[in-house]
């Protein structure tokens, strides 16, 4: 390998930098050149330094894009998102396929940087009664559930029209393009909106449970949106490090509007939460308040 492929496999990983970013960069770049050639002759700059030099002043510019230009923590983005997603979409095909009984609860305990918790007992198959901390979720059984945490006391369990809605999905696409057009289905009015997209993201990678494939096909669905950005040295909401994906706001957004930023384990790839939350538990449960 010369140094010009090094120089390719290096912008491949890392990413360039904005566009803003190049040009003082590239005039501190002119003006080194500069300084060479006063103090040493031409011909060891353009010869025996170029490549190198080149090599140098590219991993530069591509590396040093500082993180708090996207909003996230300290570090520097040297992932590239697209690669990042569709590690985390291999890891998902490598989860093994273990259907829940549709007796069954999932169990969901998040945890937030001030230490409070949620835990979440979801009906798997959406029929019977689950919690969300201590308030009751009425299941769906035969058209009707029961009504819980109204503000009408003479309301509390009576029966309303419902549909069941299984916490186990496997309605959902299977392929990248067909998990991207169920995505921007679902948006509707919000499609142009990344950030918006993103949090539809999260939201089936949370408190839900897809099939392998189904999961696959929606990390490389969003690997296919523009504008993401990918950035190191982020923690999760207990504190886990990992690599994290940044939707960004749509323009004129509210100044005090936040991208959605989605965390995954920098290792394995495995989905962690944000940065103000973490999925530190998930699994199924026989029964609800029961714990793992």
């Amino acid at each position: 390998m010369d140094e010009l492929d090094l120089i390719r496999d290096r912008a491949e990983t890392v990413g360039f930098a904005p566009a803003e970013h190049l040009a003082p960069a590239r005039e501190r770049l002119l003006a080194a050149a500069r300084g060479e050639r006063r103090h040493r002759p031409r011909r060891w700059f353009w010869i025996a330094g170029a490549s190198a030099g080149l090599a140098a002043a590219i991993t530069a510019v591509v590396a040093l894009a500082p993180a708090d230009q996207v909003g996230v923590g300290a570090g520097v983005a040297h992932a590239d998102p697209v690669k990042v997603l569709t590690e985390a979409a291999n890891t998902a095909l490598k989860e093994p396929v273990k259907p829940p009984r549709p007796d069954q609860f999932l169990y969901v305990k998040t945890e937030y940087p001030d230490h409070r918790t949620r835990e979440v007992w979801y009906s798997v198959d959406g029929t019977r009664d689950g919690l969300i901390g201590d308030s009751k979720v009425g299941g769906c059984r035969g058209g009707k559930a029961p009504m819980y945490g109204t503000n009408d006391p003479r309301k509390e369990g009576t029966l309303e029209d419902c549909v069941p809605r299984p916490v186990y999905r496997t309605d959902l696409p299977t392929t990248a393009d067909a998990m991207l057009a169920y995505l921007y289905a679902a948006a509707g009015d919000r499609k142009g909106d990344v950030n918006s997209l993103g949090k539809d993201v999260y939201s089936l990678a949370y408190e839900q449970v897809l099939q392998p494939a189904s999961y696959a096909a929606l990390f490389q669905a969003a690997a296919k949106v523009p504008g993401l950005t990918a950035v190191d040295h982020v923690t999760d909401g207990a504190g886990r490090p990992g690599v994290g994906i940044t939707w960004p706001v749509p323009p004129g957004s509210a100044p005090k509007a936040k991208p959605v930023v989605i965390v995954f384990d920098a290792t394995t790839y495995q989905f962690l939460g944000t940065p103000e939350s973490a999925v530190t538990v998930k699994t199924y449960v026989d029964e609800v308040g029961q714990r793992p």
